[in-house]
């Protein structure tokens, strides 16, 4: 299951998707974690010090290696230069799972011992001050949404990453490659004001869109979120104590936490879980196309010099019972 955890600046959603990784791990699950925000704190609330957050490989510098991984023998892509993050696949192209090894997560992703197990943790990598001035981060996010077009998952496997803050995941078309958005809004009119926005530029993709009620306090901050966001509030998040020893470096170990928030990641699970059934693999491809169509046509083609149209494989439709190519 592809999972994302979107929300204004400020609003826990690393730290309630670092506690969702967590669990999940705790029981046993095989996951993919992706750290795709501007701000890199994914690491940390993972348990990573500060050198070893700082170690990590970013996606975006061995993304040569990744378009040649992907590309594979599909004979629609003339060259891994010609790739852009919106390629889909097509016959011959390799696709990624979430359990496999291979040279994407060979250089790409590292382990990182939680409770209960290890998660493979991927980063985009921070904004340098080489990017000042000349780069835009979704140049950053590229790398993510290009493995996320050739990423085959199963029942029971997970893909969790926390996006870049606010509605700037819309400036692409990865807001459409997940099987369940959890957004994280306080209990305050700024808390809210993404998850309008999310919700209308949503609207027409067939987004599944879920509320996370974070640092709500009582009747009162209940109330004002099921007001403003009525049946797309899923659950509620309070005061942890667990939480706080680990933004101080010094987590117990993960069964120590509260039993209203075990309950509350468990009911996360069962809200992603309950979309495996509804997955549209042609709906998913269609969009893939869709998005891939109108970066060609903005920019791809230009700065390629290809007709990037010609990616396009018509009878191809991503699934899992389609086998990667050689």
């Amino acid at each position: 299951m592809k999972i994302a955890f979107v929300g204004k600046g400020g609003s826990g959603k690393t730290t309630l998707s670092s506690l969702f990784i967590r669990h999940l791990a705790a029981e046993g699950a095989p996951v993919v974690a992706v750290d795709a925000d501007i701000n890199q704190h994914l690491g940390a609330a993972l348990g990573l010090d500060e050198a070893e957050a700082a170690a990590l490989p970013a996606m975006g510098e061995h993304l040569r290696l990744i378009k040649d991984h992907l590309r594979g023998a599909n004979p629609r892509i003339a060259s891994a230069d010609t790739m852009i993050k919106t390629t889909p696949p097509g016959e011959g192209s390799r696709l990624l799972r979430v359990q496999e090894d291979n040279p994407v997560y060979d250089a790409c992703a590292r382990p990182v011992e939680l409770d209960g197990g290890a998660v493979r943790l991927m980063v985009t990598g921070p904004f340098t001050d080489a990017d000042l001035g000349v780069a835009c981060y979704h140049s950053k996010t590229g790398a993510v949404e290009l493995c996320l077009n050739h990423l085959v998952d199963g029942p029971g496997e997970y893909v969790v990453v926390d996006m870049t803050a606010g509605s700037d995941s819309f400036a692409s078309g990865m807001f459409t490659r997940f099987d369940m958005t959890f957004l994280v809004a306080e209990p305050t009119r700024k808390g809210v004001s993404v998850y309008r926005q999310y919700k209308e530029y949503a609207r027409d993709f067939g987004v599944a869109l879920k509320v996370v009620g974070n640092k709500v306090q009582g009747p009162d901050d209940l109330d004002f979120l099921r007001a403003e966001v009525g049946d797309d509030l899923l659950v509620t998040v309070g005061h942890s104590d667990w939480v706080r020893a680990m933004e101080k470096g010094r987590p117990p170990r993960f069964a120590a936490l509260e039993d209203s928030n075990r309950l509350a990641l468990r009911t996360l699970r069962e809200a992603a879980d309950a979309t495996y059934e509804r997955r549209d693999w042609e709906r998913y491809t269609r969009q893939m196309v869709q998005f891939h169509l109108k970066n060609a046509q903005s920019w791809g083609n230009e700065r390629t010099g290809a007709d990037l149209a010609a990616q396009i494989d018509p009878g191809f439709v991503l699934g899992e019972s389609v086998t990667a190519g050689a």
